[in-house]
C-alpha cells in the first residue's frame, strides 16, 4: 500500500516515529530506516500494515516501510 503524509514523532511511551497521513490517520512506523526519522517531512511509503505486531504507544496501524520517497 502507498501512503502519503507528514512524518511526526510522538513521545509516547519510550517515543516512536509516525506517519500522519493526509486522510488525518495515524500509523505508527516499524523499523524506519534513519533517513526516514526527520520530523516534519512530507513523504510516499510504499509498505505493509502489520496486524500481527502490538506497541507501547498503540497510536495507530503498525506500518511496515518498505520503501519511501521525500516529496515537495
Amino acid at each position: 500500500m502507498k501512503i502519503v503524509g507528514t512524518i511526526e514523532r510522538k513521545d509516547i511511551g519510550v517515543g516512536t516515529w509516525a506517519l500522519v497521513a493526509e486522510s488525518g490517520e495515524t500509523y505508527e512506523l516499524k523499523d524506519a530506516p534513519p533517513a526516514l526519522c526527520q520530523n516534519g517531512i512530507k513523504v510516499k511509503i510504499n509498505g505493509e500494515i502489520r496486524e500481527d505486531v502490538m506497541t507501547l504507544a498503540m497510536i495507530g496501524p503498525v506500518l511496515q516501510v518498505k520503501s519511501f520517497e521525500a516529496i515537495a
